[in-house]
């Protein structure tokens, strides 16, 4: 395989996932409060946003420093059920990466560009009436947040494998250590910068739950038109919609079904959920991008085990959500490209089993 081509199956891959971010965003500009849409002028505008990055840059070492608290008050169990040795968990070393990845973010969060058509970045058409036309304006001269994708990938793929080459289910501390960070940190904002640094912050949650660089790596060992590399470009594009429909009848079954951080039908407990489904669905593109089970061997189950159970997610709900999940992908594939990951995903739900885990 050439290294051209080598290149054009990562950017392309790397590409695609951004592009989901532009399509994706929702940002709920309806207020009942009347001057709502004023504030959005100020909180949008360069200055605004420069504002907003001092404030989380001021708030971030003493709530990195809480979200760890309650990162070790969750997991302190599981570390000695699970055999881990606590030296090998470095708060400081955790906390100074987070320092740095979260700057990085807030960079791009006050960058300025003038070729970024609002259609493409949010759909705030659908109530602008609401919205103060100087606002808009100048929120299409903001950088987005798929642009970040391809700004830290790379620096979370390094870290993810910094802290998994250690021992694979550290990446459950510092992934848990990132995600109240971020929960922590909108807290301190108002309800408009909430839904805009919000959507950065995702990103970063995102890239840290999921191995995207390393299955990007794994692109580029394989022609741009081979099988594999066809079957993730199919799904690449679709997993959102995919965790979504997964998520929606999940909850239609489990009406009642509470985990810690709440119901199923709760928006906090709905994103996670996405971002769950959808993270299974890239450890199954780098088994079959890999050809080996190690990444769901090695880092998934290992994961799930530690996680799950303290977070209250049953296995049954585990289960029910692979049913649906086959459903969902085999259904957009050839029977060729469903031959590429039909043996994993059969072995991903034997790991998940009754039998494994009752």
């Amino acid at each position: 395989m050439s290294e051209i081509e080598s290149h054009k199956s990562v950017e392309s891959l790397a590409q695609q996932w951004a592009s989901k971010y532009v399509k994706s965003l929702d940002i709920n500009t309806s207020s009942q409060e009347s001057g709502e849409h004023l504030s959005l002028s100020e909180i949008v505008s360069p200055r605004g946003r420069e504002k907003t990055a001092q404030k989380i840059m001021l708030s971030l070492r003493s709530i990195s420093a809480k979200a760890w608290g309650k990162t070790e008050f969750l997991l302190s169990e599981e570390v000695k059920q699970h055999g881990i040795d606590p030296n090998i968990i470095n708060p400081w070393d955790i906390a100074a990466d987070s320092f740095r990845i979260y700057q990085k973010a807030l960079n791009v969060y006050t960058q300025q560009t003038s070729s970024r058509p609002l259609s493409l970045v949010m759909k705030l058409d659908q109530e602008a009436d609401l919205l103060d036309q100087q606002a808009l304006e100048v929120y299409t001269q903001q950088v987005g947040p798929e642009k970040l994708a391809t700004v830290i990938s790379a620096d979370i793929g390094a870290i993810r494998q910094k802290y998994t080459s250690i021992d694979p289910r550290l990446i459950g501390f510092v992934s848990m250590q990132f995600h109240y960070t971020s929960e922590m940190l909108k807290e301190e904002l108002k309800p408009m910068e909430q839904k805009l640094v919000g959507a950065y912050f995702k990103v970063i949650d995102d890239h840290l739950y999921m191995p995207l660089q390393r299955a990007y790596q794994a692109a580029a060992t394989h022609d741009y038109d081979s099988p594999v590399i066809s079957t993730v470009q199919t799904l690449l594009p679709n997993s959102t919609q995919i965790a979504y429909n997964v998520r929606q009848r999940i909850i239609e079954l489990f009406p009642k079904y509470h985990s810690m951080s709440g119901f199923l039908s709760d928006p906090i407990v709905k994103v996670s959920s996405i971002r769950d489904v959808e993270m299974f669905q890239v450890y199954l593109w780098v088994c079959a991008l890999e050809g080996s089970l190690a990444a769901i061997q090695e880092e998934l189950f290992p994961l799930c085990v530690m996680l799950y159970p303290t977070l209250q997610v049953q296995w049954e709900l585990v289960r029910q959500m692979l049913y649906l999940l086959r459903y969902e992908i085999f259904d957009r594939l050839t029977p060729q490209q469903a031959n590429t990951l039909m043996p994993y995903f059969e072995a991903l739900s034997q790991m998940f089993s009754s039998t494994v885990l009752g």
